[in-house]
């Protein structure tokens, strides 16, 4: 009969003696700092045993490489449940012969309580077991090593690798993973994944562009660093890195034992949702000491009475808050969360933030980058490939940088539908390559990728200057027919209508002044429809002050006097002259007492025109509308 288990005991996995539960951790720790990590392990071609007891599945990918050629082949879940099967199948027979080292086993199943066995039964499941008494011999069985030394991980994504070397030969696999670098890097284009999500900084070394805020001695890159994360509410326009900075905080917050980081998105989760990891914090705060850092994007999404969810628990720090937003918190988040929370305001990213995140992109891709004195031909890699290599001028980079508007999201995603565009032609036949066997993207295909407005109209760069001082100076010259030109191909390019609309209202004093007021006041009107109602029903509005304005009469007298007035002040030699006493205001009794105010001539109180000096005495008898610099 067999002994009853014995449940005060686990057998350890690698040298296979009984240790008490208590302390199997710690001598686990030490067995496997001690064992070999190069054993041989012997696995027969015989028939697969059907009764061999079951094998763990195992959370790693094998890439089998030849002894000779060194190739590897990475098995798929079918072969490598295969060589799991036969390993663990000579396991029981091995067991029978086993002696030795007692550290031969190096990959092991989960614990397992200890259980005698009678004689004739095998012991428990071992797996990848070695028989010393077989060394040296030849047999028609495989034999392969793991080697430990060579694992690890290459990028945060890839899976950890163990590498097998056959010493039979070569097998039938030939495949080779050593394939060109170009070929491998680009196929990463090819996925259901974004190419921004993918190039998504994980430290604070590769986030550009908010240097204002997270530059070097900054008040938030200090508490980022030190996992001593306040909470914060991220407020900027899309694409300026507001979700990349909370991954970033939850990347160090992984690396620091004392806290944990959620994510959620208002978009999708509801109250009961935030209540639960609420909850949960609670639990992880009482028990293990550790706070939670909870990132709510899209915060604006959630109503006040939702937002009163995190009150009470930001407020005895249960949770840190961080939330993000595009829209003005002082109006889209409750007051009094709005209180508890500090304000991070992130810019719209500039053109030479974007150019190093696509320039960073186009490197991790393999493309590489053409300046602008270079051509395709000189600069060819003297390695012979059969996949044609890519690249992309230096240009079309810097104009993907102007035309996503400081959307970096925007920017990756066009920089990827350009090139996928461009090797899906090469696929098809559809660009006649030649010997070189080279793609190149260039500009026009980098914009037949975004959008239409953006071609007509690039609102980043030198057209967009050229076509507001047409414009202006459409007005100016009371040209009707070709404001209206200038102000469609700014609208219908994609210009945001209130810069047009603040435009408008500066030409309204500059250039019309006092010869219309009333052209202030249409001006302002339009500026402020334009805000309540946006495009495209605004464009009608703009375009009635843009005529008004040109068939206004015209007047300078304004906006050269005032510019007298500033050249006045810039060119005076000395100090500036002091206010007059009796134009100054006495509103105590010292102040009069020291003449201020004294003299004064209140206009209301007299009938008649009031003579009195209203300039200072170095200042006495000047016009400002014929004034010159140099009298």
């Amino acid at each position: 009969m067999a002994q009853e288990r014995n449940t005060d005991t686990v057998k350890c996995p690698v040298c296979l003696s009984d240790f008490e539960v208590t302390i199997i951790n710690s001598h686990l720790d030490s067995c496997l700092q001690q064992a070999e990590l190069n054993d041989q392990i012997q696995e027969t071609d015989s028939n697969i045993d059907d009764t061999a007891p079951p094998c763990k599945k195992t959370r790693i990918s094998y890439t089998v490489a030849g002894p000779t050629s060194g190739s590897g082949v990475e098995l798929n879940d079918a072969n490598s449940k295969k060589l799991a099967i036969k390993t663990c199948t000579s396991a029981p027979k091995e067991k029978e012969s086993r002696g030795g080292d007692p550290h031969s086993s190096t990959v092991f199943p989960l614990f397992q309580k200890s259980k005698p066995t009678s004689s004739g039964e095998s012991d428990s499941k071992i797996f990848f077991s070695s028989k010393p008494g077989n060394s040296g011999k030849t047999t028609p069985a495989t034999e392969s090593v793991m080697n430990y030394k060579g694992m690890k991980r290459s990028t945060p994504n890839d899976k950890m690798t163990l590498i097998y070397s056959s010493n039979t030969g070569p097998t039938n696999d030939t495949r080779n993973l050593a394939q060109p670098m170009q070929t491998r890097t680009l196929d990463k284009l090819f996925d259901n994944k974004p190419l921004a999500e993918k190039m998504r900084p994980n430290t604070l070394e590769y986030y550009f562009g908010q240097n204002k805020v997270l530059g070097e001695n900054t008040m938030l890159r200090s508490l980022v660093e030190t996992h001593d994360i306040p909470s914060l509410l991220l407020w900027g326009p899309p694409g300026c890195g507001k979700t990349t900075l909370a991954h970033i905080i939850a990347s160090n917050s992984k690396s620091s034992s004392n806290s944990r980081f959620v994510a959620l998105s208002a978009t999708s989760a509801s109250t009961n949702d935030v209540r639960e990891v609420i909850k949960q914090s609670q639990n992880e705060l009482r028990l293990f000491k550790r706070k939670t850092i909870l990132f709510i994007d899209e915060i604006h999404r959630f109503n006040k009475t939702q937002q009163d969810t995190f009150l009470p628990h930001v407020e005895c720090g249960t949770i840190t808050l961080i939330g993000a937003t595009t829209e003005n918190p002082s109006f889209q988040v409750n007051a009094a969360l709005l209180s508890r929370c500090s304000v991070i305001v992130l810019e719209k990213l500039s053109v030479e933030a974007m150019e190093t995140i696509l320039i960073r992109a186009v490197h991790s891709l393999g493309i590489r980058v053409l300046g602008e004195e270079e051509d395709v031909v000189g600069s060819l890699d003297s390695s012979s490939s059969s996949e044609p290599q890519v690249y992309i001028e230096q240009k079309a980079v810097r104009t993907i940088a102007h035309l996503c508007d400081g959307d970096a999201r925007n920017g990756l995603n066009g920089l990827q539908l350009a090139v996928q565009t461009r090797m899906n032609a090469a696929k098809l036949g559809h660009l006649k390559l030649d010997t070189s066997q080279t793609i190149l993207i260039e500009e026009d295909h980098v914009k037949e990728g975004m959008q239409r407005s953006h071609i007509l109209y690039d609102k980043a760069g030198e057209e967009h200057y050229n076509c507001i001082s047409a414009l202006h100076k459409s007005m100016r010259g009371s040209d009707e027919n070709a404001s209206l030109y200038w102000l469609g191909r700014m609208l219908e390019g994609g210009e945001d209508p209130l810069y047009v609309a603040r435009r408008l209202v500066r030409f309204a004093s500059e250039d019309v002044g006092m010869a219309d007021p009333m052209a202030l006041t249409q001006a302002v009107s339009a500026f402020q429809a334009s805000h309540f109602i946006g495009m495209p029903e605004c464009e009608v509005i703009l375009a009635q002050c843009v005529v008004y304005l040109a068939r206004a009469p015209k007047s300078v007298d304004i906006y050269k006097a005032y510019g007298n007035v500033k050249a006045c002040l810039r060119t005076h030699k000395g100090p500036l002259p002091s206010v007059p006493l009796h134009l100054r205001n006495a509103p105590t009794k010292l102040m009069k007492n020291l003449g201020y105010a004294k003299g004064y001539k209140y206009n209301p109180a007299f009938s008649e025109p009031v003579e009195q000096d209203y300039l200072p005495e170095e200042l006495k008898g000047i016009n400002f509308f014929t004034y010159a610099a140099n009298n």
